[in-house]
C-alpha cells in the first residue's frame, strides 16, 4: 500500500500528516505540495493580470511548495512513517485535479488530505480541494478534519 499526503502547512494538513503516520506506519508515502504557475492564476484571476505580470509570484510560490513539502516529509517521518518522499508539482487547471493526477501517476492506493472545514458562503466562493479530491478521484481518500 502507498499513500499521497496532500500538505499546504496549514493545521489541518499537520493532522492530515500524522493521521496518515498513525494509521498507515508501513506504508510508503508521498507528500505532495501544489503551488500555481502564473499563467494558471492568470486563467483564474484574469482582472489581476496587469498586477501579477508586474511582480510574477511564480518563482516565490514554487519555492514556497518546495518548502511545504519537504515540512510535509519532515513532519511525516518525525510521526513514524519510514519511507517517506516529497514532491511540490505545478498545478495545471486546478489544485485538486493536479493532486489526483499526481496519485494516478504514482499509482497512489489512498489520498489523505486535510479540511479547512470551510462552510457556507466561504465554501461556495472558495471551493473545497478535499471535497472536490473526494468526488473526482477513483482512489479512496480521507478528508482528516484537524483541531
Amino acid at each position: 500500500m502507498s499513500i499521497l499526503i496532500a500538505y499546504d502547512g496549514s493545521s489541518d494538513a499537520k493532522a492530515a500528516v500524522e493521521f496518515a503516520a498513525k494509521h498507515f506506519k508501513d506504508a510508503p508515502a508521498v507528500v505532495v505540495s501544489v503551488w500555481e504557475p502564473l499563467l494558471v492564476q492568470l486563467r483564474h484571476y484574469p482582472a489581476a493580470g496587469p498586477a501579477l505580470l508586474v511582480d510574477d509570484p511564480s518563482p516565490e510560490a514554487q519555492a514556497l511548495a518546495e518548502k511545504y513539502a519537504q515540512e510535509g516529509a519532515d513532519l511525516a517521518r518525525a510521526a513514524g512513517l519510514s519511507e517517506v518522499s516529497h514532491r511540490a508539482v505545478a498545478d495545471t487547471e486546478s489544485i485538486w485535479k493536479t493532486i489526483v493526477e499526481v496519485a494516478d501517476e504514482l499509482g497512489s492506493d489512498v489520498i489523505v488530505i486535510g479540511s479547512r472545514g470551510l462552510k457556507g458562503i466561504p465554501s461556495l466562493l472558495l471551493g473545497s480541494v478535499s471535497n472536490h479530491v473526494l468526488h473526482h478521484s477513483k482512489r479512496p481518500t480521507l478528508i482528516v478534519k484537524g483541531d
